[in-house]
């Protein structure tokens, strides 16, 4: 990323009729008469705005509260701050981040339920007052540190079909939800609401609906109690790209007539959500460069001859990219990476069954186990999509090998867009207007138009 000042990051605009696959194929010809081939990102700016207009017809009563350890990009963060969303931070440090671009102290939620004593002293310090919990020990550390906290209650979800469960680490069960508020009544604590997270990559909708209900039976302990809670968090796991079994408006169509139900719009209850991946996975595009290849005889006695594209041989192709960088999200998000050609293989082309592996001196280190590729040679190029998601931010320079450099894009139509938004709350009139309506939940601070200074477009 080029950066200029800690609160600039330089972009290009995409001229009419050009998408980021083209700048791509610009980026590879600008190295193709070079031996300078490091792998690269592309990042769609204008794809992240298509999302928040997404979410705002689909969830139009839920207020989208980024998870920043998805991607802490600085371009990202500044981009959906320009657009009004909320932050859920998980550190002092992410914090520091959100904050650093004027974001105010409201529009962030510090949704980590199991926190540093001197991290909660530095919420306290610096305005944020949202935070979660799911223990009395959590209760006992804010109200020593924290003097003006608003307590969120995270409860436990059945996430057994999730991708990634959650609920193994985080959340009270309902049991608990009468003895913690009683706690919490005792500190003197002040508790606004409840929270929980069905899991990242959620394949069951309905998981959902009983969340919902879930809290809805918490929050009337809640009143009982004589707290006067108006917060509904209703976590993450949405999906960031269409490669998915579940898709996104296929999780709202159940979430919102849950929420009519149990939190009906005249209740005056706030509602917010947590949405990493749904932001930031198809707006980044990952190019490798192969940079060695090894040929696997299966058998060194077969003939040459093939038989319907098969073949008595396996390539092993190495990139300049591994698990530990960008596809640490094979490890750690459960993902399965699969690349395009940069090349378009001829009709007839045989194809190989195929690994693709790393670049460090670690075994571990494959990205496929097994594919289909055609027979190529160092200095190819292979895409991977969707790549936007816990990648660049866990990955490391094992080994010495640096992080790709990220090339950030946005259409011209698209930064009108964020402009306008940022300056009237509306964005510009397009054809399908109503696509783009940005109801009142995703209110506009006067800090958004210091948000938009920063950029700086550069024309490709």
């Amino acid at each position: 990323m080029n950066t200029t000042t800690p609160t600039e990051f330089e972009f290009s605009f995409l001229e009419e009729g050009f998408s980021a696959k083209d700048i791509v194929d610009q980026k590879i010809n600008e190295t193709s008469m070079t031996d300078d081939r490091d792998a690269f990102y592309i990042c769609d700016l204008g794809d992240v705005l298509k999302k928040q207009l997404r979410w705002v017809r689909a969830l139009p009563r839920v207020t989208p509260f980024y998870a920043v350890k998805c991607n802490d990009s600085r371009a990202v963060v500044m981009t959906l701050a320009s657009l009004g969303t909320g932050f859920d931070c998980a550190s002092k440090t992410e914090i520091q981040l959100v904050q650093s671009l004027g974001v105010d102290p409201s529009r962030i939620i510090y949704a980590n339920p199991c926190k540093q004593v001197s991290q909660i002293k530095y919420a306290s310090a610096h305005g944020v007052q949202m935070m979660t919990f799911d223990s009395e020990v959590e209760l006992m550390k804010v109200a020593r540190c924290h003097d003006n906290a608003k307590l969120v209650l995270r409860i436990a979800t059945d996430d057994s079909k999730a991708v990634c469960r959650l609920s193994v680490k985080f959340g009270a069960t309902l049991k608990a939800c009468r003895g913690l508020l009683e706690q919490a009544k005792e500190l003197g604590l002040d508790v606004i609401g409840v929270s929980f997270h069905v899991g990242s990559g959620c394949t069951d909708p309905e998981t959902y609906t009983q969340a919902i209900a879930d809290a809805r039976y918490v929050f009337d302990i809640g009143a009982e109690l004589g707290f006067n809670m108006d917060l509904l968090d209703i976590g993450g796991g949405f999906p960031g790209s269409e490669d998915t079994e579940l898709k996104f408006e296929e999780i709202t169509a159940v979430i919102t007539p849950a929420l009519d139900k149990y939190f009906p719009a005249d209740t005056g209850i706030k509602i917010i959500a947590e949405p990493g991946r749904y932001y930031v996975a198809s707006a980044y595009t990952l190019v490798v460069n192969i940079i060695a290849k090894k040929v696997i005889m299966d058998d060194e006695s077969a003939s040459d001859e093939e038989d319907e594209g098969t073949s008595d041989r396996t390539l092993m192709y190495y990139v300049n990219d591994g698990v530990y960088g960008s596809f640490n999200c094979i490890l750690y998000d459960h993902a399965h990476c699969l690349p395009t050609l940069h090349k378009k293989p001829k009709p007839d082309e045989a194809m190989y069954p195929c690994s693709i592996w790393g670049p460090t001196c670690d075994g571990l280190d494959r990205i496929v186990e097994q594919c289909s590729l055609p027979d190529m040679q160092v200095g190819d190029w292979l895409v991977f999509e969707n790549m936007g998601a816990y990648t660049v931010a866990a990955s490391s320079t094992f080994n010495g090998f640096q992080r790709p450099d990220i090339h950030y894009v946005m259409s011209r139509t698209a930064w009108q867009q964020v402009q306008q938004i940022c300056s009237q709350g509306m964005p510009a009139p397009v054809e399908e207007s109503s696509l783009f309506e940005v109801p009142a939940c995703c209110g506009r601070e006067s800090s958004l138009e210091m948000a938009t200074k920063p950029f700086q477009a550069h024309v490709v």
